[in-house]
C-alpha cells in the first residue's frame, strides 16, 4: 500500500508541471514570450491575403491589428506581431496546437467547429456562391451537371457545395483545392468550369483579378465569420470580444467597411447594421 502511494504521489508531480503549462492562458503566453501570433490566409481577399508588397491585409486583418493593440495593453509590455500564413486545411490544427494565437480571415462559426475551438462575436456575415469566366454559360446550380467545380477543401463551402448536388441530383465532379488562388488558377486556365467560395471572396478575388471574371447572383448558404481563439480561454477572448464591441458601438467599424468593401456597393446592406448593432455589447 505505501509502494501504491509512493507511486502515485511521484505520478503526480510528474503531471503537474505539464497540466500547468496546458493551463496557462494565452495572455499568460503572449506575456512570457513577447509574441502574438496571427493566423491568417494568404489569398482570400477582401478578408485575409498579401497584398502587393507581400504584406497581410484585409478586412479581419484590420481587426485583428485593432485586437494585438489591446493584447499589448492588456500585458503591460510591448509584443511583436508575427503573421502566420494559414491553409484552410490547417489553420484549427494551428490554433489548437498553439501555433497561433488567433485565426483572421473568412473563418464561419459553426457548431461542429465550437466543438474544437471558440469564436469571438461575429466579424461578418455572407454566402456561398460560384464564380466562372463570362463566356461560360453557367448561371444556376442546373448548369453544373456534367461540369468540373472548384471548392477549397475543409471549408464550409464544400460541404454546401456536396450537399446541394447530392439534394438536387446534380452530376458534376467535385475538384478540391488548397486556396482561392489555386481555385482561380484552375478556372481560368479550363481546369474547372466553375470555383466556389463564399461570395465575398469571390467579389474580392475578381477585384484583384487581371482577367474578366463572371460571379452568380445567387446565395446558397448563411455564412457568419468570426475570429477564432482557443477553447476555454475566457480572458484572451474577453479582449477580442471587447475590442470587436468597441468598434460596433463606436462607429469605428463602418471605417474599416468602407475601407475594404465600398468598392463592391455604395450602399451598405441593412444585414451589417444590423449585425453590428446586435454585436454592440455595452461596457
Amino acid at each position: 500500500m505505501r509502494a501504491l502511494m509512493v507511486g502515485l504521489a511521484f505520478t503526480i508531480l510528474l503531471v503537474a508541471p505539464v497540466q500547468g503549462l496546458e493551463a496557462a492562458g494565452t495572455l499568460e503566453q503572449i506575456a512570457k514570450t513577447g509574441k502574438f501570433r496571427i493566423g491568417f490566409r494568404e489569398s482570400s481577399p477582401p478578408m485575409s491575403f498579401l497584398d502587393k508588397d507581400g504584406n497581410p491585409a484585409g478586412y479581419s486583418i484590420d481587426l485583428c491589428k485593432h485586437i494585438a493593440t489591446a493584447v499589448k495593453n492588456k500585458v503591460g509590455k510591448e509584443v511583436t506581431v508575427e503573421y502566420v500564413p494559414v491553409t484552410s486545411e490547417n489553420r484549427f490544427d494551428a490554433l489548437i496546437n498553439n501555433k497561433i494565437d488567433i485565426l483572421c480571415g473568412p473563418t464561419t462559426k459553426t457548431m461542429s467547429r465550437a466543438e474544437r475551438v471558440d469564436f469571438t462575436q461575429l466579424t461578418f456575415v455572407t454566402g456561398t456562391s460560384f464564380m466562372t469566366l463570362p463566356d461560360k454559360e453557367i448561371r444556376e446550380v442546373a448548369g453544373f451537371s456534367g461540369k468540373k467545380i472548384g471548392v477549397s477543401r475543409a471549408t464550409t463551402t464544400e460541404k454546401v457545395l456536396r450537399n446541394m448536388l447530392k439534394e438536387s441530383l446534380t452530376d458534376a465532379e467535385v475538384v478540391l483545392v488548397s486556396s482561392t488562388l489555386e481555385g482561380v488558377a484552375a478556372l481560368k486556365s479550363g481546369e474547372i468550369d466553375a470555383f466556389f467560395s463564399d461570395q465575398v471572396v469571390l467579389m474580392g478575388t475578381a477585384m484583384t483579378s487581371d482577367e474578366k471574371l463572371a460571379i452568380a447572383s445567387a446565395v446558397f448558404s448563411y455564412e457568419p465569420f468570426a475570429l477564432a481563439v482557443r477553447r476555454n480561454d475566457a480572458d484572451f477572448r474577453l479582449v477580442a470580444d471587447r475590442v470587436l464591441s468597441h468598434l460596433y458601438r463606436s462607429g469605428l467599424i463602418l471605417d474599416t467597411y468602407s475601407r475594404w468593401f465600398s468598392r463592391f456597393s455604395k450602399e451598405r446592406p441593412p444585414i451589417f447594421d444590423a449585425l453590428y448593432q446586435l454585436n454592440s455589447t455595452p461596457e
